[in-house]
């Protein structure tokens, strides 16, 4: 569970847009990434959303202990692949947001 606000704990919203007809393959590269990614000991939750209005449209939203958490995430192996896996199926670079809670 993730600490109270003013806590230590660090979040990510990122947006993918797919490319028309890469809809289906790009929820699959999410969804192979969400395993070893909520399997990291920092990842404390991590989510893949696909928007009702834009089927093109996905998300993951992601908590992580602390940003050195995230920072390490980035660098493993399964994230790597995922990046490159996804940059030819979207049809713009991804949006990747740090964020911490406010309220």
């Amino acid at each position: 569970m993730a600490q109270a606000i003013g806590g230590t704990e660090f979040f990510t919203f990122a947006r993918f847009h797919a490319r028309s007809g890469n809809e289906g393959a790009v929820a699959a590269a999410l969804l192979e990434v969400l395993a070893p990614s909520r399997d990291e000991p920092g990842c404390l939750s991590s989510h893949a959303f696909r928007s009702i209005r834009d089927p093109q449209l996905f998300y993951i939203h992601s908590c992580w202990k602390d940003e050195a958490a995230f920072d390490n995430h980035a660098r493993l192996p399964h994230t790597v692949r995922f990046v490159e896996r996804l940059e030819p199926l979207i049809d713009h670079p991804f949006d990747a947001t740090r964020a911490e809670r406010i309220g």
